[in-house]
Protein backbone atom coordinates (compact mmCIF):
# COMPACT_ATOMS: atom_id res chain seq x y z
CA UNK A 1 0.00 0.00 0.00
CA UNK A 2 1.21 3.65 -0.75
CA UNK A 3 3.24 5.85 2.13
CA UNK A 4 0.07 8.27 2.87
CA UNK A 5 1.36 12.07 2.32
CA UNK A 6 -1.36 14.84 3.30
CA UNK A 7 0.39 17.17 1.18
CA UNK A 8 -0.62 15.41 -2.24
CA UNK A 9 -3.61 14.35 -0.78
CA UNK A 10 -4.45 17.96 -0.83
CA UNK A 11 -2.91 19.21 -3.49
CA UNK A 12 -5.88 19.70 -5.37
CA UNK A 13 -7.27 22.11 -3.08
CA UNK A 14 -5.43 24.58 -4.29
CA UNK A 15 -6.72 27.30 -5.56
CA UNK A 16 -10.11 26.52 -3.66
CA UNK A 17 -8.03 27.42 -0.68
CA UNK A 18 -4.68 28.66 0.27
CA UNK A 19 -1.55 27.50 1.44
CA UNK A 20 -1.94 28.36 4.81
CA UNK A 21 -5.65 28.19 4.81
CA UNK A 22 -5.12 24.32 4.15
CA UNK A 23 -3.47 24.34 7.31
CA UNK A 24 -5.62 26.04 9.58
CA UNK A 25 -8.39 23.35 8.10
CA UNK A 26 -5.90 20.59 8.97
CA UNK A 27 -5.64 22.22 12.94
CA UNK A 28 -9.57 22.44 13.20
CA UNK A 29 -11.76 20.37 15.27
CA UNK A 30 -14.99 19.55 14.18
CA UNK A 31 -17.99 17.80 16.79
CA UNK A 32 -20.37 15.79 14.54
CA UNK A 33 -22.98 14.55 16.95
CA UNK A 34 -24.89 12.08 14.53
CA UNK A 35 -22.85 10.41 11.66
CA UNK A 36 -25.42 8.31 9.42
CA UNK A 37 -26.96 10.09 6.65
CA UNK A 38 -26.15 14.09 6.75
CA UNK A 39 -23.71 14.07 9.21
CA UNK A 40 -21.97 11.20 7.63
CA UNK A 41 -21.74 12.71 4.49
CA UNK A 42 -20.45 15.78 5.89
CA UNK A 43 -17.68 14.10 7.76
CA UNK A 44 -16.75 12.24 4.76
CA UNK A 45 -16.44 15.92 2.68
CA UNK A 46 -14.41 17.35 5.72
CA UNK A 47 -12.09 14.39 6.26
CA UNK A 48 -11.60 15.03 2.13
CA UNK A 49 -11.04 18.24 2.45
CA UNK A 50 -8.36 18.14 4.95
CA UNK A 51 -9.88 19.09 8.30
CA UNK A 52 -7.33 16.77 10.67
CA UNK A 53 -9.36 16.54 14.07
CA UNK A 54 -12.94 15.35 14.61
CA UNK A 55 -14.84 14.06 17.86
CA UNK A 56 -17.90 12.00 16.32
CA UNK A 57 -20.85 10.66 18.09
CA UNK A 58 -23.57 7.86 17.54
CA UNK A 59 -25.30 5.78 19.49
CA UNK A 60 -26.77 3.75 16.80
CA UNK A 61 -25.87 1.10 15.05
CA UNK A 62 -25.84 0.61 11.30
CA UNK A 63 -29.18 -1.25 9.27
CA UNK A 64 -29.45 -2.49 5.72
CA UNK A 65 -32.31 -0.04 5.48
CA UNK A 66 -29.01 2.89 5.77
CA UNK A 67 -27.51 1.14 2.70
CA UNK A 68 -29.79 3.44 0.62
CA UNK A 69 -28.43 6.68 1.62
CA UNK A 70 -25.06 7.02 4.20
CA UNK A 71 -22.03 7.18 2.92
CA UNK A 72 -20.27 5.01 5.78
CA UNK A 73 -23.02 2.22 5.57
CA UNK A 74 -21.98 -0.62 3.79
CA UNK A 75 -22.74 -4.45 4.20
CA UNK A 76 -19.03 -5.00 5.87
CA UNK A 77 -20.68 -2.37 8.35
CA UNK A 78 -24.06 -3.26 8.80
CA UNK A 79 -24.17 -3.92 12.47
CA UNK A 80 -21.46 -1.95 13.29
CA UNK A 81 -21.36 0.82 15.65
CA UNK A 82 -21.77 3.98 12.89
CA UNK A 83 -19.41 6.14 15.14
CA UNK A 84 -16.64 3.55 15.32
CA UNK A 85 -17.49 2.76 11.70
CA UNK A 86 -17.39 5.93 10.17
CA UNK A 87 -13.50 6.40 12.48
CA UNK A 88 -12.18 3.52 10.74
CA UNK A 89 -13.73 4.62 6.85
CA UNK A 90 -12.31 8.29 7.86
CA UNK A 91 -9.28 6.89 8.58
CA UNK A 92 -9.05 4.85 5.30
CA UNK A 93 -8.92 8.38 3.70
CA UNK A 94 -6.81 9.83 6.07
CA UNK A 95 -4.74 7.92 8.56
CA UNK A 96 -3.40 11.45 10.15
CA UNK A 97 -6.71 12.73 10.95
CA UNK A 98 -7.29 12.60 14.73
CA UNK A 99 -10.52 11.23 15.56
CA UNK A 100 -12.31 10.74 19.45
CA UNK A 101 -15.46 8.88 19.20
CA UNK A 102 -18.07 8.67 21.87
CA UNK A 103 -21.64 7.35 22.16
CA UNK A 104 -24.71 8.39 24.67
CA UNK A 105 -21.99 10.05 26.81
CA UNK A 106 -21.32 12.93 24.81
CA UNK A 107 -24.55 14.84 25.92
CA UNK A 108 -23.02 14.72 29.85
CA UNK A 109 -19.87 15.51 28.60
CA UNK A 110 -21.35 18.50 25.80
CA UNK A 111 -19.70 21.49 27.37
CA UNK A 112 -16.01 20.03 27.47
CA UNK A 113 -16.81 18.88 24.12
CA UNK A 114 -18.21 22.48 22.20
CA UNK A 115 -15.59 24.25 23.95
CA UNK A 116 -12.66 22.51 22.05
CA UNK A 117 -14.01 22.53 18.52
CA UNK A 118 -13.51 25.46 16.01
CA UNK A 119 -17.95 24.41 14.94
CA UNK A 120 -20.74 21.70 15.29
CA UNK A 121 -22.53 20.10 12.52
CA UNK A 122 -25.90 18.47 14.23
CA UNK A 123 -26.33 15.07 12.36
CA UNK A 124 -29.17 13.83 14.48
CA UNK A 125 -33.06 13.89 14.07
CA UNK A 126 -33.66 13.68 18.33
CA UNK A 127 -35.47 16.91 19.53
CA UNK A 128 -34.39 16.69 23.05
CA UNK A 129 -30.22 16.54 21.99
CA UNK A 130 -30.96 18.95 19.62
CA UNK A 131 -32.20 21.48 21.84
CA UNK A 132 -29.64 20.88 24.61
CA UNK A 133 -27.20 21.12 21.70
CA UNK A 134 -28.04 24.61 20.65
CA UNK A 135 -28.55 26.07 24.08
CA UNK A 136 -25.06 24.63 24.48
CA UNK A 137 -23.52 25.50 21.40
CA UNK A 138 -25.14 29.31 22.53
CA UNK A 139 -23.51 29.43 25.90
CA UNK A 140 -20.01 28.80 24.34
CA UNK A 141 -19.98 31.16 21.46
CA UNK A 142 -19.92 28.64 18.58
CA UNK A 143 -21.85 27.90 15.46
CA UNK A 144 -24.08 24.54 14.77
CA UNK A 145 -24.68 24.04 11.10
CA UNK A 146 -27.77 22.54 10.46
CA UNK A 147 -30.52 21.12 7.79
CA UNK A 148 -34.37 20.84 7.87
CA UNK A 149 -36.37 17.55 8.23
CA UNK A 150 -37.25 18.19 4.61
CA UNK A 151 -37.33 16.37 0.76
CA UNK A 152 -35.02 18.86 -0.52
CA UNK A 153 -31.52 19.83 0.13
CA UNK A 154 -30.85 22.14 3.29
CA UNK A 155 -28.49 23.90 4.97
CA UNK A 156 -28.89 26.53 7.95
CA UNK A 157 -26.10 28.63 10.17
CA UNK A 158 -27.04 29.08 13.17
CA UNK A 159 -24.38 31.39 14.85
CA UNK A 160 -24.03 32.44 18.87
CA UNK A 161 -26.26 35.47 18.22
CA UNK A 162 -28.99 33.79 16.20
CA UNK A 163 -32.25 32.65 17.62
CA UNK A 164 -32.18 28.67 18.40
CA UNK A 165 -34.85 26.48 16.80
CA UNK A 166 -36.59 25.90 19.30
CA UNK A 167 -37.29 29.42 19.81
CA UNK A 168 -38.05 30.77 16.11
CA UNK A 169 -40.41 27.34 15.47
CA UNK A 170 -42.26 27.38 18.62
CA UNK A 171 -41.57 23.97 19.55
CA UNK A 172 -43.08 23.05 23.41
CA UNK A 173 -39.29 22.37 24.41
CA UNK A 174 -38.95 26.08 25.38
CA UNK A 175 -37.81 26.48 29.04
CA UNK A 176 -38.02 22.75 29.61
CA UNK A 177 -35.30 20.78 30.58
CA UNK A 178 -33.60 18.87 27.88
CA UNK A 179 -33.90 15.39 29.81
CA UNK A 180 -37.72 16.57 30.54
CA UNK A 181 -38.68 16.43 26.79
CA UNK A 182 -41.23 13.87 26.09
CA UNK A 183 -41.83 11.45 23.09
CA UNK A 184 -45.28 13.89 22.38
CA UNK A 185 -42.42 17.05 22.47
CA UNK A 186 -40.66 15.15 19.98
CA UNK A 187 -43.33 14.58 17.50
CA UNK A 188 -44.73 18.04 17.94
CA UNK A 189 -41.35 19.91 16.89
CA UNK A 190 -41.37 17.50 14.15
CA UNK A 191 -44.70 18.84 13.06
CA UNK A 192 -43.42 22.59 13.72
CA UNK A 193 -40.69 21.56 11.22
CA UNK A 194 -42.62 20.30 8.63
CA UNK A 195 -45.07 22.81 9.05
CA UNK A 196 -42.10 25.57 8.37
CA UNK A 197 -40.94 23.20 5.56
CA UNK A 198 -43.74 22.93 3.62
CA UNK A 199 -44.55 27.36 4.13
CA UNK A 200 -41.33 28.16 2.92
CA UNK A 201 -40.13 25.16 0.12
CA UNK A 202 -41.83 23.54 -2.40
CA UNK A 203 -41.00 20.40 -0.87
CA UNK A 204 -45.07 19.03 -0.99
CA UNK A 205 -44.43 18.81 -4.93
CA UNK A 206 -41.92 15.85 -4.68
CA UNK A 207 -42.92 13.26 -1.92
CA UNK A 208 -45.76 10.81 -1.31
CA UNK A 209 -47.85 13.04 0.81
CA UNK A 210 -49.76 10.36 2.49
CA UNK A 211 -46.34 9.32 3.96
CA UNK A 212 -45.45 12.26 4.63
CA UNK A 213 -48.38 12.84 6.65
CA UNK A 214 -47.69 9.59 8.83
CA UNK A 215 -43.69 10.89 9.72
CA UNK A 216 -45.23 14.12 10.89
CA UNK A 217 -48.15 11.85 13.21
CA UNK A 218 -45.33 9.79 14.45
CA UNK A 219 -46.28 6.63 12.91
CA UNK A 220 -43.38 5.82 10.60
CA UNK A 221 -39.67 6.86 10.14
CA UNK A 222 -38.32 9.89 8.19
CA UNK A 223 -38.06 9.10 4.44
CA UNK A 224 -34.40 9.41 3.19
CA UNK A 225 -33.03 9.29 -0.59
CA UNK A 226 -29.60 8.72 -1.16
CA UNK A 227 -29.26 11.88 -3.64
CA UNK A 228 -30.82 14.90 -1.27
CA UNK A 229 -28.95 13.60 1.86
CA UNK A 230 -25.73 13.57 0.02
CA UNK A 231 -26.23 17.09 -1.59
CA UNK A 232 -27.24 18.26 2.04
CA UNK A 233 -24.64 16.90 4.25
CA UNK A 234 -22.15 18.50 1.23
CA UNK A 235 -23.64 21.69 1.89
CA UNK A 236 -23.62 21.51 5.64
CA UNK A 237 -19.76 20.62 5.59
CA UNK A 238 -19.16 23.77 3.44
CA UNK A 239 -20.73 25.80 5.95
CA UNK A 240 -18.60 24.54 8.34
CA UNK A 241 -15.31 25.51 6.37
CA UNK A 242 -16.65 28.34 5.41
CA UNK A 243 -16.66 29.31 9.59
CA UNK A 244 -13.72 27.40 10.17
CA UNK A 245 -11.65 29.85 7.55
CA UNK A 246 -13.66 33.04 8.66
CA UNK A 247 -15.42 33.06 5.52
CA UNK A 248 -18.71 34.65 5.40
CA UNK A 249 -20.89 31.76 3.73
CA UNK A 250 -23.95 31.49 1.68
CA UNK A 251 -26.55 31.26 4.17
CA UNK A 252 -27.71 32.29 7.73
CA UNK A 253 -30.03 31.13 10.96
CA UNK A 254 -33.03 30.54 8.27
CA UNK A 255 -30.61 28.31 5.87
CA UNK A 256 -32.13 27.97 2.48
CA UNK A 257 -33.63 24.77 0.42
CA UNK A 258 -31.92 23.70 -2.67
CA UNK A 259 -34.51 22.23 -5.31
CA UNK A 260 -32.49 19.92 -7.78
CA UNK A 261 -35.63 18.90 -9.52
CA UNK A 262 -36.23 22.57 -11.04
CA UNK A 263 -32.44 23.89 -10.57
CA UNK A 264 -33.14 26.83 -8.00
CA UNK A 265 -32.59 28.23 -4.41
CA UNK A 266 -35.91 28.87 -2.27
CA UNK A 267 -35.33 30.96 0.38
CA UNK A 268 -37.51 31.65 3.34
CA UNK A 269 -40.64 33.46 2.27
CA UNK A 270 -40.99 37.25 3.88
CA UNK A 271 -44.12 37.36 6.77
CA UNK A 272 -46.42 38.92 4.18
CA UNK A 273 -46.47 35.54 2.21
CA UNK A 274 -45.44 33.41 5.24
CA UNK A 275 -48.45 33.83 7.40
CA UNK A 276 -51.46 33.29 4.83
CA UNK A 277 -49.09 30.53 3.37
CA UNK A 278 -48.89 29.02 6.89
CA UNK A 279 -52.38 28.43 7.69
CA UNK A 280 -52.84 26.73 4.62
CA UNK A 281 -50.09 24.39 5.87
CA UNK A 282 -51.68 24.30 9.03
CA UNK A 283 -54.97 23.50 7.87
CA UNK A 284 -53.19 20.61 5.12
CA UNK A 285 -51.70 19.31 7.70
CA UNK A 286 -54.18 18.41 9.72
CA UNK A 287 -56.07 16.90 7.26
CA UNK A 288 -53.18 15.19 6.03
CA UNK A 289 -52.10 13.84 9.25
CA UNK A 290 -55.97 12.80 9.88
Amino acid sequence: MRKFDYAEMTTRNRGFVTEEEQEKLRAARVFIPGVGGMGGAAFMALVRAGVGHFIIADIDVFELSNLNRQLFATLDTVGRSKAEAARDGALCINPEAQIEVLGAEWTEQLDSLIGKTHVVINGMDDAGAGVHLYRRAKAHGRTIIDAYASPLPSVTRVGPSAPRLEERLNYPTVGVDWRAVTPAMKVACLEAEIKYVLTHSSSHKYVDLAIAGEVAAGKRSRFSFSTMVTMAGTMMAEEALSVILERSGGTDYRGWFFNPHAGRVERPLPAILAVPKGLLVRKFMREMIG
